[in-house]
């Protein structure tokens, strides 16, 4: 795996640029509504929470053989809003404006071609970490 040194240095330049990011703890949201399945390694072996979270990112130890510290999702405008693109459920139809699917009292994201960009909330009360 390498000399302790360059593990060692490896993590400092790892913290040292997350300090330099200004790593920020990601909303409940953002890291319970990642399939485990999904989950995209953000750390390294022995992470702690504090520092996977200093980092920016997600941490979660309850599932075996997969990261614990992994990338959230994507922030969204309203924490409602943030959810897999698989979890999408259709709020609108092909062409809607954001304002229209805001009258709908639903979420609007056109980032990813493919999947609905009007779609329904979930509720953040499901949000836990």
């Amino acid at each position: 795996m390498g000399s302790p040194s360059v593990q060692l240095l490896a993590v400092l330049l790892v913290l040292g640029l997350c300090a330099l990011a200004g790593g920020q703890k990601p909303s409940p949201c953002r890291c319970s509504r990642i399939a485990v399945e999904n989950r995209k390694n953000c750390g390294f072996p022995g992470i702690t929470p504090d520092t996977c979270f200093n980092m920016g990112c997600c941490f979660d130890s309850k599932v075996p053989n997969v990261p614990w510290c992994f990338h959230p999702l994507p922030k969204q405008e309203s924490e409602q809003c943030v959810m897999e693109v698989s979890t999408r459920r259709d709020c609108g139809y092909p062409g809607i404006s954001p304002e229209e699917c805001a009258s709908r009292k639903c979420c609007f994201s056109d980032n990813i071609v493919d999947v609905p960009w009007c779609f329904f909330p979930i509720p953040v009360e499901d949000c836990h970490y």
